[in-house]
């Protein structure tokens, strides 16, 4: 039944088969053949898994990214940047590092960030002399920040799945996503040493301010969301709802740039990105269902505290299984589905469920911009014009960079569990 369970869930995946319709059919096929529970638990634990309160914070951020991306917010955070780090040497491409953390800390998703932000930049960025697959794949990197610093909806689902609280978990993504805009800096500004591309002006002080007080709105915004759930004010589901109205006024009412007319289709692309993240949610809640039947977590527990001695060679190897599972399951699924069977292994060897949770999502974050799977790359590619192939040789080095940055968030816990008071 295992190996059913999962030889098939793969076999799905590899075949081009969407991840809701192969995880449903892989756990309706086992439940079938090995009658391990009645056909009726399918809808039964399919509907418990999307019960869920903090479950309702995911559409609301997925509306209130919509609604930023179309009402005049994006770019006000690119001038913004701009003046901040425009003038530096590969300034252009850190823009879009920038603009992307500042956008994921209020969106809340990797997609919207690489498309909102990328729209802008990676035409701008090749109009200044920078190379297309290295401008996409910036982007496609900096995106999956959107993933990473808080708000963040794998966040949110890591914090149900492992019944952890989702302010623990936002607090815990602040410093890690810090880093990883760090070292994209860092490689963006070595990287133009070897590839020199022109740059804008240095900005002035005035300039900084004067695209700041532009921008001011759209930068309180992150400190509304987050003060209001750190200060016991809020819950998340209702700090999302709260960024919808504060995403609407602003768009419509004080800039302007949000026509009436086009709500309605906002608000079915929004519908419609929700489904999809919802379904899955589903699936991959009847699927996790299955696993916990079959006893999966404690035979691979056993197993891996039988043959493994050291939480590094752990955590090492939980590192490497992730990162090849985000090549080809989104990070909703993933998080779902690996979270029971692994965080029971990472307690048993001392790490705590908030940093171990910090390790999962940068994990998977990469999955997002790595193929052949990756909907940044997909996002970025569309943008840019860029062959996928062409997309995924360029991203190599950005992966690779990651993974450092993964392996320091790893093995040095503070990071993730400083602002927590853990």
């Amino acid at each position: 039944m295992i190996a059913l369970l999962f030889g098939l869930l793969l076999l799905l995946l590899l075949i081009g088969v969407p991840v809701t319709f192969s995880l449903g059919l892989a756990a309706i096929a086992t439940i079938w053949q090995g009658e391990i529970m009645p056909m009726l638990i399918v809808p039964q634990e399919m509907i418990r898994s999307i019960n869920s309160f903090p479950l309702l914070a995911i559409p609301f951020f997925i509306l209130a990214g919509n609604l930023m991306q179309q009402g005049g917010i994006s770019h006000r955070l690119v001038d913004f940047s701009r003046t901040l780090v425009g003038g530096m040497n590969g300034g252009l491409a850190m823009v879009a590092i920038v603009t992307s953390a500042f956008f994921a800390a209020i969106s809340g998703s990797g997609a919207a960030t690489t498309a909102a932000v990328g729209a802008i930049l990676i035409p701008a960025m090749i109009a200044q002399g920078y190379n297309g697959a290295y401008a996409a794949a910036n982007q496609a990197a900096s995106g999956a920040l959107g993933v990473i610093i808080p708000p963040s909806i794998p966040l949110i689902l890591y914090a149900i799945s492992a019944n952890q609280s989702v302010g623990d978990m936002f607090a815990a993504g602040f410093m890690p996503g810090f880093v990883v805009v760090g070292a994209l800096m860092a490689y963006a500004y070595f990287h133009a040493l070897k590839h020199p591309a022109s740059r804008d002006e240095p900005a002035s002080l005035g300039d900084v301010f004067r695209a700041g007080r532009k921008a001011i709105l759209a930068l309180l915004m992150p400190g509304l969301i987050l003060g209001g759930i750190y200060g016991g004010i809020v819950t998340p589901t209702e700090a999302a709802v709260i960024a919808v109205v504060y995403s609407f006024v602003i768009g419509v009412v004080v800039y302007r740039e949000l026509p009436l007319r086009e709500i309605p289709t906002i608000l079915r692309d929004s519908a419609v990105t929700s489904a999809v993240v919802v379904s899955i949610i589903a699936t991959a809640g009847l699927y996790g269902r299955i696993i916990l039947s079959l006893q999966i977590p404690t035979i691979i527990s056993d197993f891996v505290v039988g043959a493994i001695d050291s939480p590094w060679v752990f955590i090492i190897l939980a590192n490497l299984l992730l990162l090849f599972v985000g090549m080809f399951l989104e990070a909703a699924a993933a998080i779902l589905i690996f979270t029971p069977i692994l965080l029971p292994i990472a307690l048993s060897f001392g790490f705590h469920p908030v940093h171990f949770g910090i390790i999962m999502v940068v994990n998977l974050a990469m999955g997002m911009f790595t193929p052949p799977v990756g909907l940044n790359l997909f996002i970025a590619s569309q943008i840019s014009r860029i062959s996928i192939a062409s997309l995924s040789r360029a991203v190599l080095p950005f992966v690779g960079l990651i993974m450092v940055v993964l392996m320091i968030i790893s093995f040095v816990p503070w990071l993730s569990l400083a602002l927590t008071g853990r």
